[in-house]
């Protein structure tokens, strides 16, 4: 990689003070619904961090928690709250030792003397936490002989050095067989989402490793840095228009600087390529790279409201010019003749009243101005963009622990496209952004309710209107695996409406229970009905699939797209 994390990995440790530090917590919407919406509730932003970027780091997680803890206006009032709130605190214990408990039971009296570790040790200059890694799950899908599973082994391994350093690795071994929809995703672009690399298992099924590390430390009292393998969401929604958690990990470094009321994240990337057209998988090799480089600047405004601009640039080769932290990346591109793909916008947040939220995001991938505003070319190609509007309600009507969120998401075609090669918007064949890539509209609503502290449920439905393509040889706009040159459409630049090509209807809904057995174990149970209606389809597709599982400190599995 010519050496450049090695660079800014060497130059952020070298000119740092190393102030007291941990590593981050794993990205994991139910986890991270517990700790945000408490600032919901109370109707402000924290003081502690910008929710916009994600994953958290655990010391201000357990900082922010004990603020609402002790907030005066009683965030944490109902039993699950309070459940929530003990929980968090105990999972990254050693950020505040007066605040968690001991195991009552250790085994063998070395092993679960917290209830959130198997094993660890804690002084003043060496931490480390182990946990297994679990997840076995057994479903049937209607109309299918063979049983669905998923067997899911590794280890978790994080803490720190001096205090200084927090690290972070996560290593699985999966043998699964996915539901039909699913696998007919991995079909269509070569890769299992969210894991990349995978070899066959049988004659439906799928084998992969899974591994994912990090080390973080403070460069000053102000600015944070993180180097390593692993995903990172951009937003407040369920989906991200600007950066999604769907891909694989990849490796990265980030800087965070936070300084009275900005933020300001950099994010240095290398990815892996795609070849055109060639959706099996990889033989042995090298796989060609390609470069992310991305940042945004949030600010709080007020108290309730957060508006955050960002921008983003994929090239095929590296450039020093995209390292400058704070530099204007369309200006550099500019510069260097706009050889890459660069997308910028604007995500924001506002808590407009205690209990509420709205949300949103833009990203501009195309602008041309007259086409842009213009009625006769507001169709044009080369209006590409995507937008998202969403609204979140935190104890329904005075339910305690009943949540709505509803969410609103659209692509116009050809977004996250570009003409060059290795410049689309994805990351080993799998969109950066949402799973359906662009040219498509999506509604999602999403109800959790927690009656008893043990007891998670999830209902969720989604509503997808997307186009997609007859054949390789035509591009209308929504396979990011292809280039914008391929078109073979008839229609020229405009005339360029979302849905275009083959018209697909899915409508989803599925209802996930959980019990929390004891820490970080969970006993799940799912069920999943999808219903697809399509132009080239005689009739529709009725997918009906049923699950139980039991996992352990690991996220649990959505099939959402």
């Amino acid at each position: 990689m010519k050496n450049i994390y090695l660079c800014l990995f060497l130059f952020a440790s070298t000119t740092a003070k190393l102030y007291a530090q941990a590593a981050y917590a794993p990205y994991n919407r139910d986890y991270y619904h517990l700790i945000e919406r408490y600032e919901i509730i109370k109707g402000t932003n924290n003081s502690e961090f910008h929710t916009s970027f994600k994953p958290y780091r655990r010391d201000q997680i357990i900082t922010l928690i004990n603020q609402y803890a002790n907030d005066s206006l009683r965030l944490i009032q109902s039993a699950s709250d309070q459940f929530n709130s003990n929980y968090i605190l105990n999972d990254s214990w050693e950020q505040s030792l007066e605040n968690t408990n001991s195991s009552k039971k250790p085994i063998w009296k070395n092993f679960y003397r917290r209830p959130a570790d198997f094993y660890h040790y804690h002084d003043d200059y060496f931490d480390i936490h182990i946990n297994p890694v679990l997840y076995l799950s057994a479903g049937k899908e209607l109309g299918h002989d063979d049983f669905r599973f998923r067997n899911t082994r590794g280890i978790e391994l994080r803490g720190s050095i001096d205090k200084k350093i927090g690290f972070y690795t996560y290593l699985t071994t999966t043998q699964t067989i996915f539901p039909s929809w699913v696998r007919d995703y991995a079909l269509a672009n070569g890769a299992v989402p969210g894991e990349g690399f995978w070899k066959e298992y049988g004659n439906e099924g799928y084998g992969y490793f899974s591994a994912m590390g990090h080390i973080s430390f403070d460069v000053s009292k102000h600015i944070q840095a993180q180097f390593g393998h692993d995903r990172n969401f951009v937003g407040e929604g369920y989906r991200s228009m600007i950066l999604s958690d769907f891909s694989n990990p990849y490796v990265f470094f980030k800087l965070n600087t936070k300084i009275w009321k900005f933020n300001l994240t950099n994010l240095w990337s290398q990815m892996t390529a795609d070849v055109i057209y060639n959706r099996q998988r990889p033989t042995d090799g090298r796989y060609p790279q390609k470069w992310f480089s991305h940042h945004r600047l949030g600010i709080n405004i007020g108290k309730r409201l957060n508006i955050g601009v960002f921008e983003s640039v994929m090239a095929n080769q590296f450039d020093w010019n995209y390292l400058n932290p704070v530099i204007f990346y369309r200006w550099v591109e500019h510069q260097l003749g706009t050889p890459d793909k660069v997308m910028l916008g604007f995500d924001g947040k506002w808590n407009f009243t205690p209990g509420m939220q709205l949300y949103g995001q833009f990203a501009l991938d195309e602008f041309v101005f007259n086409e842009f505003f213009g009625i006769d070319g507001k169709n044009s190609s080369r209006n590409k963009h995507a937008i998202q509007l969403g609204y979140k309600y935190i104890n329904v009507l005075k339910i305690s622990n009943l949540d709505l969120q509803l969410e609103y998401n659209q692509a116009r075609p050809y977004t996250y496209q570009e003409k060059f090669e290795y410049q689309a918007f994805n990351n080993y064949r799998t969109p950066l952004a949402h799973p359906l890539g662009a040219n498509f509209r999506e509604l999602i609503g999403i109800l959790r309710y927690q009656p008893l502290p043990k007891i998670f449920v999830n209902v969720t439905g989604i509503y997808q209107s997307y186009g997609t393509d007859p054949d390789d040889q035509t591009n209308y706009g929504g396979d990011l695996l292809k280039n914008r040159l391929v078109t073979n459409t008839g229609m020229g630049l405009f005339g360029h409406t979302i849905g275009q090509g083959i018209s697909n209807k899915v409508l989803m809904g599925n209802v996930n229970v959980s019990y929390m057995l004891r820490h970080n174990l969970f006993l799940d149970f799912g069920q999943t009905l999808r219903r697809k209606t399509a132009q080239n389809l005689d009739s529709p597709e009725i997918q009906s699939f049923s699950q139980l599982g039991i996992r352990l400190n690991i996220v649990r599995q959505e099939f959402n797209y």
